[in-house]
């Protein structure tokens, strides 16, 4: 009982710890996918169209009879969501991921947590009390994330050797002539910032369409028919579309269902247990697994300015989570009626209370006698 017990507990862990090797598996394949020639624009259209053909049959079957009906203000959401989404964000995360490497576009994908931060304030979705210590420590955060990001594109620093991935200076000089770090960067921020309004609409959204699998479901065949749109008009050439069995339809599918079908389940599940500070607390294994397998499989040079940007992002983003995590903490307070000043045991405090004013009220007898 006690091992069943434990399990149970170590569920949402294992589940998050595997979503992070997912992740990480999707940007090496992505990347090896890149490299051989796959069009991005291609490839953005086959992940969405094997999402929405994952997700769809349990939309249809488990929302049946709670799927709102759609509106034109609702239309445009999907088709804006759509828009940023997996038109927007994939297209420019892919060319920063070809421009730069696995590990950098991890790092940078930590700044989203700090950019929806700054985005919701803006949109007064997010009240700043600067007074208070849950606010200050999201605000420094934000802070140090984007100087973290700014470390990231514009220093690079010496290569880290590792005992795994000995490389020559021939081969550090072949790779950096293929890569363009600074407007990976500024792509792979762009990216974020397409994410974070993502993030901010689709809130906006599931308020009027509480079906979140048939959201899904409608962004991801949106979206698909927008790539469908765009990819015509960037790639001319015909042969962009042929996949066969080859590396390129792995990518396409992995990232589809993997990291588009799966991941959004398993997240909305362990969401709903453990909440989504505890979801995005994880996201930093992915960038540590895809440094480890990014150098052993595609012999990735790590740079020293990567390294130290990216602790700084992950010290940002752990910041701004905690002084979510904080506020979440009072407003379920204030929910069940509880003052956070207060000691966890209610009864004892109301009792302390209690003998405070007959306290008082024993003394003003006595004075008045």
């Amino acid at each position: 009982m006690e091992g069943y017990s434990m399990f149970e507990r170590m569920k949402p862990y294992m589940a998050m710890i595997s979503l992070q090797f997912g992740y990480a598996g999707m940007n090496i394949i992505t990347k090896v996918s890149l490299n051989r020639g796959m069009s991005h624009y291609v490839l953005v259209v086959y992940r969405h169209a094997f999402a929405t053909a994952a997700i769809a049959p349990f939309a249809l079957v488990l929302e049946r009879k709670v799927r709102p009906k759609i509106t034109f203000s609702i239309f445009m959401q999907i088709f804006l969501l759509g828009l940023l989404g997996p038109v927007i964000d994939q297209n420019f995360y892919y060319v920063g991921l070809k421009y730069t490497s696995p590990t950098f576009s991890c790092a940078m994908s930590n700044m989203l947590p700090a950019m929806t931060f700054v985005m919701a304030v803006l949109c007064r979705m997010e009240k700043v009390e600067i007074k208070r210590v849950r606010c200050q420590a999201k605000v420094i955060g934000t802070a140090v994330t984007v100087g973290g990001a700014m470390l990231m594109t514009l220093y690079k620093g010496p290569i880290l050797h590792f005992i795994w991935s000995q490389s020559s200076s021939s081969s550090e000089s072949t790779a950096s002539a293929d890569k363009d770090w600074f407007k990976g960067s500024i792509l792979l921020i762009l990216a974020t910032f397409a994410w974070a309004s993502f993030f901010i609409l689709q809130a906006v959204a599931l308020r009027r369409y509480a079906a979140q699998l048939s959201l899904t479901t409608l962004v991801c065949f949106m979206g698909t028919l927008q790539s469908i749109a765009v990819t015509f008009v960037m790639e001319h050439k015909p042969s962009a579309w042929t996949i066969g069995w080859n590396m390129d339809l792995l990518a396409a599918a992995y990232a589809g269902i993997v990291s588009s079908s799966i991941a959004y389940y398993v997240q909305g599940i362990v969401m709903q247990k453990r909440g989504p500070v505890f979801v995005t607390a994880f996201s930093p294994l992915m960038m540590i697994l895809v440094a480890v397998l990014g150098s052993f499989i595609l012999s990735e040079n790590i740079y020293l300015g990567g390294v130290l940007g990216a602790v700084l992002i992950v010290a940002g983003l752990y910041a701004v989570l905690w002084g979510k995590h904080k506020e979440d903490k009072e407003k379920e307070a204030a929910a069940e009626g509880t003052i956070p000043e207060l000691s966890i045991n209610k009864e004892n405090d109301i009792e302390m209370q209690t003998n405070k004013v007959n306290q008082i009220n024993n003394n003003n007898n006595l004075t008045i006698n």
